[in-house]
């Protein structure tokens, strides 16, 4: 029992495919922290920009909000809501699109890429269950989530009360000066201000991917058993990878014995063909005992070049589908033919000796056993195709 439980201990890095999976489950990386950083930043910078890009952008947006009956235009009451749409469409493009723009590099900077997954979107009855929400309520993702949120109000608000007490007593003093003196001091301070909360917050969103990541690779990771069953639906199970490794050493022999064989064509008595798929060299010596032997043998190109040097030798070609795939498929090289074969063969045989000593004769008809019977690809035919 305990080698068991240790087995199933995900002890394992989490395997490239397992990644993909996860991602197509909508589970990937990510840092909600990372994105209030960089959001914060660009939309302070986009700020910084559209106030350098219109000056008097105050006075453009003080504007809208005229209501004195002097400065109202009621011939054209509609000219203040084209100015306001406008604006809003110049703020959009100038603020908001870098903003997304911001968010699809984080993305790609925190997660490797942006991902969307249609299975993030789908119903989970667990989400619903309330012992399963209690789980996630107690779980270390929420404890840190609740430490990292706690660790950032006091970063936050220690560093906004120590930047406000180095600067009290100007602050205290602004009361005495005039409104555009009092502004002026507080343009001052802000900038100072920001820049300390943007640290801080680059802070905490450094931390948060550390942990997110950290977190996110502990999920991910496998256990022995499950590393070993993804090898096999991956790879194959061992049993078929063997078997697989048996018949590409069988096809491989068989090639390259096919290949020796051709230096033996020209001793043969006959070669017969598909006409072009198959290709079967036979020789058979008159009056020696046994049967004809095949000497060579081949498919597509092995059997063009039996074929081309039969016709070089001068051997003599006979044309009979059924039979050359039988011999090819029932023989071997270097042995004798199958024994329900030697009447097909035997006509051809003493139809070629006769042939060559001058005889007139028309080809005989080859006559297949039906249980001998293939197609191109060493199926047996049925009985209704050989009829």
């Amino acid at each position: 029992m305990a080698e068991e439980q240790d087995s199933q201990e995900k002890t394992e890095e989490p395997t490239s495919r397992k990644i993909e999976k996860s991602i197509e489950d909508g589970q990937f990386l990510t840092s909600k922290e990372m994105f209030v950083f960089t959001s914060v930043l660009m939309g302070l910078m986009s700020l910084v920009f559209v106030s350098s890009l219109f000056p008097n952008f105050l006075s453009i947006w003080k504007s809208l909000f005229i209501f004195s009956i002097d400065e109202l235009d009621f011939q054209k009451p509609y000219l203040g809501i084209l100015k306001l749409i406008k604006i809003i469409i110049i703020l959009t493009l100038l603020i908001g699109f870098p903003l997304m723009i911001t968010s699809i590099i984080t993305q790609f900077c925190v997660g490797g890429g942006v991902h969307f997954s249609p299975k993030g979107f789908s119903f989970k009855g667990n989400k619903i269950n309330p012992l399963t929400g209690l789980k996630r309520m107690f779980s270390m993702q929420s404890l840190m989530e609740l430490i990292k949120s706690i660790l950032k109000v006091i970063l936050l608000g220690g560093i906004s009360g120590l930047v406000i007490y180095f600067d009290l007593i100007n602050i205290i003093h602004l009361s005495e000066r005039d409104l555009y003196q009092a502004l002026k001091g507080y343009v001052i301070l802000f900038p100072k201000l920001t820049i300390y909360l943007l640290i801080v917050l680059a802070f905490v969103a450094i931390i948060d991917f550390i942990w997110q990541k950290h977190s996110h690779n502990e999920k991910l990771k496998m256990s022995i058993k499950e590393v070993k069953d993804e090898m096999k639906e991956t790879d194959g199970s061992p049993e078929v990878k063997q078997k697989i490794r048996k018949l590409q050493s069988e096809i491989s022999q068989r090639a390259s014995q096919q290949t020796s064989a051709l230096e033996d064509v020209k001793d043969a008595s006959v070669i017969i063909t598909n006409p072009t798929h198959f290709a079967v060299a036979l020789k058979y010596e008159v009056g020696e005992e046994g049967a004809p032997i095949i000497l060579a043998m081949g498919r597509g190109m092995m059997a063009e070049k039996i074929m081309d040097l039969g016709k070089e030798k001068n051997i003599s070609i006979f044309s009979s589908p059924l039979l050359a795939r039988a011999l090819y498929f029932t023989g071997q090289i270097g042995s004798e033919i199958s024994e329900s074969l030697y009447g097909s063969v035997a006509a051809i045989l003493a139809y070629i000796f006769k042939v060559e000593k001058g005889q007139n004769l028309d080809e005989p008809v080859i006559e297949i056993p039906n249980e001998l019977r293939f197609d191109e690809y060493g199926n047996k035919k049925s009985e209704e195709d050989t009829l």
